[in-house]
């Protein structure tokens, strides 16, 4: 019996339990700051939502509500200077994870394609590329592809995992070069809410785009703005012909977001409040987070939006990562995102404000 898994790498995470014994040994016990895994409160308004339609016995929509598609357009105007979306061109998913992963198969990717990821990115990138038979490029620049002509490029802005931000000339540079050899552009936007150092633009804003979503594709979630990581709620728009196909086929596929999920995203990207008080927490931690670490003589590289420090000592990820687990504190080293990170621990903001304060303590 032949197995998918076979071809994709070892789960990263799972090569963490020696030092995840030796932070969870400390007095004090673990301050987990190595995944980005949300630790505040659903709002109560998203909880009421996801309530108020829990006896609807019937299969929900695979394209979402009506209601759910405009909360989404209204919110990527109102929030990020998004024009021109309609209602149709928005697929909600089943979180963002699973919408990387299988979004290569779903368009018709396979052996002969090409999938250009960030050199330094999250994994979920490269497992996507390989469950659809693609071969996989790690590049930065344009320059880099060289005479290639790929059938996809993903791109993150603020990344997972440096936050780094990347400019509008960056960004409709590349736009520009894939319309001209018709090549497919994703964008993981799943930080954009999250600026901190630098406002993140999206690829379909004006500025990047020309107003025309044509070829574009950007994934978002609600896992890290509104705290639905247990509820699996994100969604893809762009380019209505490229929605359209991933629509049919996830039709066929039974991909569907559940319908109390659905009502409760409708909420959440309704409610910009709630947004601006999870905004100032991350903030918060990450102040203090941020100048610990520079206390012990690390440097801190890119980082100006996200939900995460790019962190370096100037030695080997591995060492870096023991240092911290003996003070009890658990990061994730930069060699799970490419071979680039070498030197470099990426530190989440995602925990309670008690664990920050725990891990500040600890540093001094």
């Amino acid at each position: 019996m032949r197995s998918g898994s076979t071809a994709l790498p070892d789960f990263p995470w799972d090569s963490l339990a020696e030092v995840k014994a030796t932070a969870h040994a400390h007095p004090g016990g673990a301050v987990d700051l190595s995944v980005g895994t949300p630790v505040d409160p659903v709002p109560e308004p998203i909880r009421a939502a996801l309530a108020s339609v829990s006896d609807i016995p019937g299969y929900p929509a695979t394209h979402g509500t009506p209601e759910l598609r405009a909360a989404a357009v209204e919110a990527l105007r109102r929030r990020h200077g998004i024009e021109g979306i309609e209602p149709d061109a928005v697929l909600p998913t089943i979180g963002s994870k699973e919408m990387v992963a299988w979004l290569p198969r779903l368009l018709g990717l396979g052996p002969g394609d090409t999938v250009v990821i960030p050199e330094l990115a999250y994994p979920t990138y490269e497992v996507g590329a390989l469950l659809a038979g693609a071969s996989v490029l790690r590049a930065d620049s344009l320059f880099a592809l060289g005479p290639q002509r790929p059938a996809m490029i993903w791109l993150n802005s603020p990344s997972n995992p440096t936050g780094r931000v990347l400019g509008v000339d960056h960004l409709r540079k590349v736009v520009e070069w894939a319309r001209a050899r018709d090549v497919i552009v994703v964008s993981d936007e799943c930080y954009l809410a999250l600026g901190w150092e630098a406002e993140p633009l999206s690829i379909l804003h004006p500025s990047v785009c020309g107003g025309s979503t044509q070829g574009l594709l950007a994934v978002h979630s609600l896992s890290k703005s509104a705290n639905l990581a247990s509820y699996r709620a994100g969604f893809v728009t762009g380019d209505p012909r490229l929605v359209a196909e991933l629509l049919a086929v996830r039709k066929h596929a039974g991909m569907i977001v559940p319908r109390p999920v659905q009502e409760a995203m409708t909420a959440a990207l309704a409610d910009d409040e709630a947004l601006a008080v999870q905004r100032e927490r991350y903030e918060r931690r990450r102040t203090v987070l941020q100048k610990a670490l520079h206390h012990n003589g690390f440097r801190i590289d890119y980082s100006e939006a996200g939900l995460y420090l790019w962190a370096s000592r100037g030695e080997d990820a591995w060492q870096t990562l023991a240092w911290l687990a003996e003070r009890g504190i658990l990061v994730a080293p930069g060699t799970f995102y490419g071979p680039k990170g070498g030197q470099h621990v990426r530190v989440a903001l995602t925990a309670t404000d008690e664990r920050v304060e725990a891990a500040a303590e600890r540093l001094q």
